[in-house]
């Protein structure tokens, strides 16, 4: 442009223009990964949140708990109760801190505590009486140390539980705040375990269970010890829990250790699928920026890839097609271009000779002549301009024409009609064989009556005086085979496949230079096998081989 602009800079988006850069960790990389690694994630805290089978086991626990309470509630109950009358029961606290003792001996790890019914202890298993009357407590024994591993896992477990929402398991589990370092001294409310306990309705004293400091699981459950339906005292039996967190923190350790092998699979599996999908998409990516920069011309599409047999090999076929036939649509657009400049140079020489000539000559039938002559030139090149405008458009509008059912032998009966109504006395007449039934193609109506128009032109140009243009419509193997043949010289055997090119020309000797452009033939194969059809031409020949005249066959898919 005059002004610097440069036209092809708006032609091209820069989004699009830009040189294409192949990443190491592609989005589509990222995308595969995230996809196949978040239903893992959620499963794993699905799984590790575990609160059904914690409660399950804490259920099973209360209720062996319990058991034992009520063994050692119904032994206080018969050996350490005296009675003053059947209605006013009491507890001996000598007898039940030695029978208590002896209880709980099997069971180390529990603590049994025996209340009186005004709240006050009678007895404790941890509490020992030794020499001199002095009184010793014994701690219960000191918690398990899993090993850094396993405590690193725990702890991370609990402080990420803690987050989480919990919700109680039915009446089974009382979530309690954490007791002091080391003993559990939470003090239960015995008066109203056993106004409870006496009421009409039946009651189960509710679980209690915490944590320590320490993180140590207690369960403590409260059983009425009884005589004669007389609550005489309540004794609280606290464990710790100690196979709970170890069952627990089995399941977990399986189940991270299952984590991280299906983590493992899964990024070697994505890992797989990015060289598999994503990098050659990358690559297909890759050769057609080298196809737009003009630098794949022929195999830019690796071989590899073609050789696929999936979906990205389809694609890859279908770039490489692509990029063929765009080569091929630029190579016919410059071969185009190179053909029409040198046809209309043809009568622009012819003008500038005759108007140079008509400069220098004053006798007025000389220029009268030369007139003639740049008329004759004039027409030749509007002509010819017509016709190149005709053959540039054909494509673009197949392109967005739809395709209808037509049944060809009307057509072919209306154009022979048109041809007798208007033919003179020493033209050719036309015989039509329109076959047997319906002759009916997907095509597009006008472009196909141009073609059989310019057809039967060409029959009558070469057609003797009187002479015959035979029309004909037939079934032929699925293709339905059009017919256009006259009773003329023929066509010199090294042209057969010539005629078709553009611009060519060969017309009979009674015709004047420059009526015919030479596109005719050229624009009808375009049009024909835009269609998915053929167009041929063949000699008419009798049993001695002589040629009895030029036959054109248009072959179309039966609609």
């Amino acid at each position: 442009m005059p002004d610097g602009t440069n036209l092809d800079a708006g032609l091209v988006p820069p989004a699009v223009a830009a040189p294409f850069k192949p990443r190491l960790v592609s989005p589509l990389l990222r995308r595969i990964l995230l996809v196949n690694a978040l239903p893992l994630v959620l499963l794993l805290a699905a799984l590790l949140y575990l609160d059904q089978y914690q409660n399950g086991l804490l259920a099973a626990e209360v209720t062996a708990l319990r058991q034992q309470a009520r063994i050692y509630a119904g032994a206080l109950g018969e050996s350490a109760v005296k009675e003053d009358s059947p209605d006013n029961p009491k507890l001996v606290p000598e007898l039940a801190r030695s029978l208590l003792r002896r209880l709980t001996e099997p069971t180390p790890d529990a603590q049994a505590r025996l209340y009186a019914p005004d709240g006050t202890v009678v007895a404790d298993s941890r509490v020992r009486e030794g020499a001199g009357g002095a009184i010793h407590t014994e701690p219960l024994p000191p918690a398990v140390d899993r090993g850094p591993v396993l405590g690193t896992i725990g702890l991370i477990y609990d402080r990420a539980l803690a987050l989480l929402p919990h919700r109680a398991a039915r009446t089974i589990v009382v979530q309690m705040p954490r007791a002091g370092e080391g003993q559990p001294d939470w003090q239960p409310d015995v008066k109203e375990e056993l106004r409870l306990s006496t009421a009409e309705q039946p009651h189960e004293m509710a679980p209690y269970i915490r944590r320590t400091a320490d993180n140590r699981l207690l369960v403590t459950v409260a059983v009425p010890v009884e005589r004669n339906r007389h609550s005489v005292g309540i004794i609280f039996l606290t464990r710790e829990a100690r196979e709970i967190d170890d069952s627990l923190l089995a399941v977990r350790v399986s189940i991270l250790g299952l984590f991280s092998l299906a983590l493992g699979l899964t990024l070697v599996l994505s890992w797989y699928l990015s060289l598999t999908i994503a990098r050659p998409i990358l690559r297909l990516a890759g050769a057609a920026a080298m196809m737009r920069e003009g630098k794949g011309r022929t195999g830019s599409v690796s071989r590899t890839l073609l050789a696929r047999r999936d979906e990205v090999g389809a694609l890859a076929a279908a770039l490489s097609e692509s990029a063929t036939a765009l080569w091929a649509r630029m190579d016919a657009i410059e071969q185009f271009a190179a053909d029409v400049a040198h046809e209309i140079k043809n009568p622009l020489s012819s003008m500038r000779s005759a108007i140079e000539t008509f400069r220098r000559i004053e006798d007025p039938g000389q220029q009268k002549r030369l007139m003639a002559i740049i008329a004759e030139d004039v027409m030749r090149l509007d002509r010819l301009i017509s016709d190149i405008s005709d053959a540039s458009r054909v494509d673009a509008e197949l392109s967005r024409a739809v395709t209808e059912k037509i049944d060809v032998v009307p057509i072919l009966a209306l154009l022979a009609e048109i041809h007798t109504a208007t033919r003179e006395d020493q033209d050719a007449r036309i015989e039509l064989d329109p076959g047997t039934g319906p002759m009916v193609v997907d095509a597009v109506e006008d472009r196909l009556v141009q073609v059989l128009r310019n057809l039967i032109a060409n029959a009558q140009s070469f057609s003797p005086p009187n002479g015959r243009i035979g029309l004909s419509a037939h079934d032929a193997a699925g293709m339905i085979e059009i017919g256009v043949e006259d009773d003329g010289p023929g066509i010199p055997e090294a042209r057969l496949e010539h005629i078709f090119d553009r611009f060519y020309s060969e017309r009979p000797n009674s015709e004047r230079f420059g009526q015919h452009s030479g596109l005719g033939l050229s624009i009808s194969r375009q049009i024909i096998e835009a269609l998915k059809g053929r167009i041929t031409a063949e000699n008419r020949r009798d049993e001695t081989g002589r040629v009895l005249g030029a036959r054109f066959v248009v072959r179309l898919p039966r609609g």
